[in-house]
């Protein structure tokens, strides 16, 4: 992925603004503007008749072989990569030579300990050079691999690894290996230090001596992976991706950016600090980045200062992350040389939207790198990338669909379709969309319908130029760090304490982490448990990224007449009680 310079677009269509529509922020101007409905001509990237929005990019030409492999079509890739993985702290690299030999080995390796085609494999694990090897290993065999917060909690790890049914688990550190064992699942740990001679179990798995046994059919349409995600609301659910799913995320994300750009790919290197266990790492790290040839330097542990010293110390070219890590980058770059952090070229957020502040400020502060933001989710992959021009700088914008997606947008009380500067509910389709939910044909249902739109629940609207604009979420999901909280996860386990009748979860804006959890508690009567008894309670036992930040109590919780929490109103009551 390349720095974003002047592309295909010559001409933009006259605007016309009106107050009373969606703003925009236009940098360019620096000011807030808005469009006027049907103000443009939408061309053929917009149909008034069927509601569609398609992208304003060519169509990618997906691979149509049915028994490819998303292994076999990453090492089909020829490029002149020579680092593929390097570790941030002690330099250790991984050769793109050394690369598919190490998959190889691991996948041997495995097949020796019995895993075979459809097994559940758990990658309890941080970010790490070795996480690729694993994960590629693991389905070059056909099997399956399901990722987790390697900070989540014994009850957490039970019941992900239940529900998926794993059979063998890899982890790091031996406190997790601790945690897996008493769950009756193997575990094979992971070295922390890259650069220490071991005769480990997971040595001996990349040793490089592999025999290999004949490769299993594995079609496109096969799961690959299952991971987490509350979708647009409830527990967490399974996602179930298939080989086809990541293929086309890998052309429709990682080939397609690079495409447009004339330096060779192999020449960027990216910084890994976002965790590989979730889709946007997965997808670009573990997967997307390693059939360009570009250098990928992980870091296992996110430190702002750190980043800093890595991006100068290894000429960090690319820099994906999501709005706190950004917001620390400005304020940590306003005290730095003015030659640090001169590599980089482009930077990346995602996970959650950025506010107008902290785009002028990164603007101001690093004028020479190019600030795009993007839109995917586990279940549906990649949808948008921004697109930045000689004519066009939408910084707010998460940018233009990529190839081969298609949109609506959708009044979300009705479903009828709605033409560019309305806003309403975002419906994609395309091939990144997942499989399903895993044993869970009534929440597919909810989610993907019968004409294969995945509904997103977020609220959004086009502009006049195709660019794609968030302005709220009708889901419960809470995005802390851009991590994914299911309000109903922690519901369930507020509502075990003995002293609470009643409790609900919702979000709160936070400047630092985007968004908090917040708990809405009834007690029993004569109860005089605290704010902190309440979030010591639940930080017991959830992973530290999931906890209670702020406590409030009620006599009584707001319901609908169906008895549905009204969530909505309680951010509303929360947001306007803690401005007073």
């Amino acid at each position: 992925m390349a720095a974003t310079t002047a592309n295909n677009h010559s001409k933009s269509p006259t605007t016309i603004y009106r107050k009373t529509d969606p703003p925009i922020y236009n940098q360019k101007q620096d000011t807030m503007h808005t469009i006027t409905k049907h103000s443009v001509a939408f061309a053929d990237w917009y149909s008034p008749e069927t509601g569609i929005y398609k992208s304003k990019h060519k169509p990618r030409n997906l691979p149509t072989d049915p028994f490819l492999d998303v292994v076999s079509f990453i090492f089909s890739h020829k490029h002149n990569g020579i680092s593929a993985l390097i570790d941030s702290s002690t330099g250790f690299s991984i050769s793109y030579q050394e690369l598919y030999p190490l998959v190889k080995s691991m996948a041997s390796g495995l097949h020796k300990m019995g895993v075979s085609q459809n097994d559940v494999i758990l990658l309890l694990l941080p970010n790490s050079i070795y996480f690729p090897i694993v994960f590629l290993g693991v389905l070059y065999l056909g099997a399956i691999v399901t990722t987790m917060n390697p900070l989540c909690t014994i009850s957490e790890i039970k019941k992900q690894a239940a529900d998926s049914c794993v059979s063998l688990a890899f982890t790091m550190s031996e406190e997790n290996v601790k945690k897996i064992e008493p769950l009756g699942i193997p575990v094979i740990e992971v070295p922390e230090n890259v650069n220490l001679p071991n005769s480990s179990d997971f040595h001996k798995l990349i040793s490089g001596n592999f025999d290999l046994p004949p490769k299993p059919v594995i079609k496109q349409e096969d799961t690959a992976a299952i991971l987490y995600s509350s979708g647009t609301t409830g527990t967490s659910k399974g996602v179930v991706i298939s080989h086809k799913n990541f293929i086309s995320i890998i052309e429709l994300l990682a080939k397609f950016e690079a495409s447009q750009y004339k330096n060779p790919r192999w020449e960027n290197v990216n910084l890994a600090v976002l965790p590989m266990f979730h889709m946007y790492g997965l997808s670009l790290f573990v997967t997307g980045l390693l059939t360009l040839g570009t250098t990928i330097v992980v870091m296992r542990k996110y430190d702002v200062d750190e980043v800093v010293k890595v991006i100068d110390k290894y000429k960090v070219t690319h820099f994906p992350v999501v709005p706190p890590i950004l917001t620390a980058i400005i304020n940590r770059a306003k005290g730095v040389h003015e030659s640090s952090l001169q590599s980089l070229k482009q930077v990346c957020s995602a996970a959650a939207i950025l506010t107008r502040k902290t785009i002028e400020e990164f603007v101001q502060s690093l004028p020479h790198v190019d600030l795009i933001q993007c839109y995917g989710m586990t279940e549906c992959g990649i949808g948008t990338r921004g697109f930045n021009t000689d004519f066009f700088r939408k910084y707010s914008s998460i940018g233009l669909l990529v190839p081969n997606m298609e949109a609506k947008v959708v009044e979300w009380n009705t479903g009828s379709f709605l033409p560019p500067g309305n806003t309403g509910e975002l419906l994609l389709r395309g091939p990144p969309v997942m499989k399903g939910y895993l044993n869970n044909e009534e929440a597919t249902k909810s989610a993907i319908d019968k004409d294969g739109w995945y509904h997103s629940g977020d609220i959004v609207y086009f502009d006049q130029d195709g660019y794609l604009y968030i302005c709220d979420r009708l889901k419960d999901v809470i995005k802390y760090k851009g991590f994914q909280i299911a309000p109903a996860d922690l519901e369930a386990v507020l509502i075990l304490h003995p002293e609470i009748v009643d409790a609900a979860v919702t979000s709160a804006l936070d400047e630092v982490n985007g968004e908090i959890p917040v708990a809405f508690v009834v007690r029993k009567a004569r109860s005089v448990l605290s704010q902190k008894d309440v979030i010591n309670y639940v930080a017991k036992q959830v992973a530290p990224y999931k906890k209670i930040r702020k406590v409030v109590f009620l006599d009584s919780l707001p319901r609908s007449a169906t008895g549905k929490i009204l969530r909505r109103q309680l951010r509303i009551n929360f947001s306007n009680t803690s401005k007073l």
